[in-house]
């Protein structure tokens, strides 16, 4: 069982304020933390700060400023002192707030810029002295391995390579499961792809073309996925959400097939960047660097023929997390745990849940309804989630849940995934009704995983009237199929349960499946 976190940080309550002066907020959880991490790029600084060290981290605070580290490298050799001093000025304002959040151990890492130039080791020496840490100044191999866990880390049974397209570097890795192979680095970077080719598109997409075209990492892609990491690489996509009037706005797991997101390189490719549909979505300072980011994705997409693109909000900094975790830890699926933790912070009885994941077992068996092992996966984690919307009011609660699990920072499962979870909770709510339902949210999902979600939905209704959400009921009831009849079995000390509205939702359930229902006496 979790337990709320309590911090050594924080004062103790005093005068009218009492518990809710603490900072140990029941929604905390305990654990190793907070952690916070300091990712230096050579385009971006970041601050992120995790709420402890897990499978699935929260994140308690993030902010970036794009100090620009790597621009004039190429030329100079050296960081030039205006990006220098915005670095600095950053990471003196992130230590502060790393300490402010209370975290518990502060990791600073550097990347292509802090390593290449001729006045990083100074550079390094000042992070050093404001930060009270040492810096671990990541090598190309270390980049891509830790941008390649980030994918372990985030994307359930990854089949691909990963890309990491940084301000100075593109880090390219291949991933099957959790066997990662040798990653490779390329001069690719959007800051120096855009110095090296002088501005120029057409001169960028020959300098991609002659580093990748041959690219022994590209060579084994054909037909997997690609997963892009890298805030230019996200800003494509966002776009691509927004023209698309995509019904999610959850970066992770965003998919595109290879040949629309080849398209979209293209358009933007073309330079014209100002004059993109939706453009106003990019934020400005992201999109000096978009057709060059653009450049590289397509000339991936050309060298290595994957099936299609996948987004990925983790990375460096998240498979460095992942790095730190116990063997043990790194096992448990990131989907389950992180709907373990929600329930437990929001649903009357996490219990129930898990009895209510087994009982649906007995009962999607007993329906005849057969399901792939991600699908078991999905349902269970929908299980964990179906009572997190109880709190508001009856008339809102499907709709509240279905926001906060479609749009949830879960990782571990892709869109169709999401939606599945969303519509079974909006169903044990609402009812099996698609009126008050967006199309757009349904489109997400083909007519197998409806047909899941609408069965998952109504018998979520039946447990939940059954139980009163209280555990130690759903386990003593038993559910069989009887040729056309669908059968629950009461025992004497539960027969008191039976009633007109479980009648009624029982038939409903049955009636999706074409049988009729009993409620007999075990």
């Amino acid at each position: 069982m979790i337990n709320p976190a309590t911090s050594s940080v924080c004062p103790e309550p005093d005068g009218w304020r009492g518990l809710f002066a603490r900072c140990d907020a029941p929604g905390r959880l305990q654990g190793y933390g907070p952690l916070a991490v300091i990712d230096i790029g050579s385009n971006s600084v970041r601050l992120v700060v995790y709420e402890r060290l897990t499978r699935s981290p929260s994140v308690l605070f993030n902010e970036k400023v794009l100090a620009g580290l790597g621009k004039g490298l190429a030329k100079t050799g050296r960081l030039a002192e205006a990006s220098l001093a915005q670095a600095l000025a950053a990471i003196r304002r992130f230590k502060h707030v790393s300490d402010q959040c209370g975290a518990v151990s502060l990791h600073v890492l550097a990347t292509a810029a802090a390593r290449e130039a001729e006045n990083g080791p100074a550079f390094v020496a000042e992070l050093e002295r404001i930060c009270g840490v040492e810096v671990q100044v990541l090598t190309g191999a270390d980049e891509a391995r830790l941008a390649a866990l980030g994918i372990v880390a985030g994307i359930h049974d990854a089949n691909g390579v990963a890309g990491d397209l940084g301000g100075g570097s593109l880090e390219l890795v291949d991933i099957r499961g959790e066997t990662i192979g040798k990653g490779l680095t390329y001069p690719l970077g959007g800051i120096r792809l855009q110095e090296a080719a002088e501005g120029s598109i057409r001169k960028a997409e020959r300098l991609a073309a002659s580093a990748l075209d041959k690219s022994p990492v590209l060579a084994k892609l054909a037909g997997r996925s690609f997963y892009a990491v890298g805030g230019t690489w996200r800003s494509l996509a966002k776009l691509h959400m927004h023209q698309a009037d995509y019904p999610l706005r959850v970066m992770h797991n965003y998919s595109m097939p290879a040949e629309v997101a080849l398209d979209l390189c293209r358009e933007v490719g073309r330079g014209a960047v100002e004059l993109l549909p939706r453009i106003e979505t990019v934020s400005k300072q992201r999109r000096e660097l978009l057709p060059f980011g653009a450049v590289v994705l397509a000339q991936v997409i050309r060298a290595g023929r994957p099936k299609d693109v996948v987004l990925s909000a983790l990375g460096l900094r998240e498979g460095h997390l992942y790095e730190l975790l116990p063997p043990e830890e790194r096992l448990r699926d990131p989907l389950i745990t992180a709907a373990e933790e929600l329930a437990y912070l929001r649903s009357r009885s996490p219990l129930h849940n898990e009895e209510t994941g087994a009982w649906t077992d007995r009962m999607f068996a007993a329906l005849g309804l057969d399901e792939t092992a991600e699908e078991v996966r999905l349902r269970r984690a929908a299980c964990h989630l179906a009572d997190i919307g109880w709190r508001a009011h009856p008339d809102y609660r499907g709709a509240q849940s279905l926001n906060i699990i479609s749009n949830a920072a879960f990782i571990g499962v892709d869109h169709p995934g999401r939606a599945f979870m969303a519509l079974s909770n909006f169903y044990r709510h609402m009812g099996l009704i698609d009126d008050a339902l967006s199309p757009s949210l349904i489109r997400l999902v083909d007519a197998r995983l409806l047909e899941r979600a609408k069965a998952l939905g109504a018998t979520f209704r039946v447990a939940f009237i059954l139980s009163a959400a209280m555990p130690g009921i759903l386990p003593d009831v038993a559910v069989t199929r009887d040729g056309a009849t669908l059968a629950m079995y009461l025992p004497s000390h539960l027969a008191d349960l039976d009633g007109e509205v479980l009648q009624r939702r029982f038939r409903q359930l049955g009636k999706l499946f074409g049988l009729d229902t009993a409620i007999r006496p075990a």
